[in-house]
């Protein structure tokens, strides 16, 4: 297929995930609560369209300060004293048209999406993107900066990217630790916070947590954060093409219990993310392995599920991914830049 006919496919498939308030929703499946509005997967999913409409990412970001100048208030609090309870911490959902918080459990502790915010808010402004509205945004990026210094980002128990298990993530400390040295190009950030960050990192890789020897979440430091040395980044990429890759996607982590059937479900966004980062490490041969692993998991609409039960052709309702369809854009246009 011709590369700019496909780029304007998978183009169109991320963009009818977008809300007419300019947020994305992870998938547009009502039944398993996948058609609101996250943090982190907005963040994601800006990324790609970045590649396409790169005049639509600043509505993005803007409707994510426009949720985080709503519940300042809760920033506040947290900033003045660290949040005990997973309720008092910046949540991870919101609804996609009212900008509300959503209130039930859902692993709501998830630091990397207030390091993502900050790290992509930052590579924007370096681009000369005109982001900041007025005073109220500055505010924002100011007080993310406290709070990521009130719950002690380094040594939190968050519940990390998969939104489980409360432990010290190091794709969390990572995102925190890449926003913070972003966005300290254009506003003040202790030196401390970042000192202290690189220290916890350095000390739990090439493991993602103390359960979890490889996980999926660690490519994350590699792209887009590029957080990890030369050495780290071997290690992560050595373990997770080892122990996680499959026939249709990446499992998680080894015991994975989410969707859970006969194995491990194995996740479609694992591969174009990793063709994306051996793209830009200049390996054309593994980029153009994992293009092809890609594809070859996309369904007969052309989409990319979130997952499939392990070993099957079957995929979960959750389709198409925001996440995984914006990764794929990516490295479409990795693979036309050579």
């Amino acid at each position: 297929m011709d590369l700019q006919k496909e780029m304007g496919e998978h183009a169109r498939i991320l963009e009818s995930l977008q809300t007419a308030k300019g947020l994305f929703l992870a998938a547009p499946s009502q039944g398993t609560g996948y058609n609101k509005a996250w943090i982190r997967d907005n963040i994601y999913e800006s990324l790609g369209l970045e590649i396409v409409r790169p005049e639509k990412v600043g509505l993005v970001i803007h409707r994510l300060f426009d949720i985080l100048r709503k519940y300042g208030y809760k920033i506040d609090w947290a900033i003045k004293e660290k949040p005990v309870y997973a309720y008092q911490y910046i949540h991870a959902r919101y609804n996609p048209e009212t900008l509300e918080e959503l209130w039930d459990e859902w692993g709501n502790k998830q630091n990397d999406a207030v390091g993502a915010f900050l790290f992509k808010v930052a590579d924007l402004l370096r681009k000369s993107h005109r982001l900041i509205r007025n005073s109220g945004d500055m505010r924002i990026l100011k007080k993310l900066v406290l709070y990521l210094q009130s719950i002690r980002y380094w040594e939190d128990k968050d519940n990390g990217m998969w939104e489980e298990n409360e432990e010290v993530h190091a794709s969390s400390v990572g995102a925190c630790l890449a926003g913070l040295k972003a966005i300290s190009k254009f506003i003040d950030v202790p030196k401390e916070l970042i000192g202290k960050g690189q220290e916890a990192l350095e000390k739990l890789l090439p493991r993602e947590s103390e359960t979890k020897e490889v996980d999926l979440a660690l490519l994350s430091l590699i792209y887009p954060y590029n957080i990890v040395t030369p050495a780290q980044r071997k290690a992560i990429l050595r373990n997770v093409e080892k122990k996680l890759v499959r026939k249709r996607g990446l499992i998680r982590y080894s015991g994975d219990k989410y969707y859970k059937r006969d194995g491990e479900a194995e996740w479609t966004m694992g591969f174009p993310w990793l063709a994306i980062i051996y793209k830009i490490l200049g390996d054309r041969k593994k980029f153009d392995f994992y293009m092809r692993k890609t594809r070859f998991v996309m369904n007969g609409s052309g989409h990319l599920p979130e997952l499939y039960f392990a070993g099957s052709k079957e995929h979960n309702d959750n389709t198409p991914l925001g996440w995984a369809q914006s990764l794929y854009l990516v490295a479409l246009a990795e693979g036309m830049g050579s």
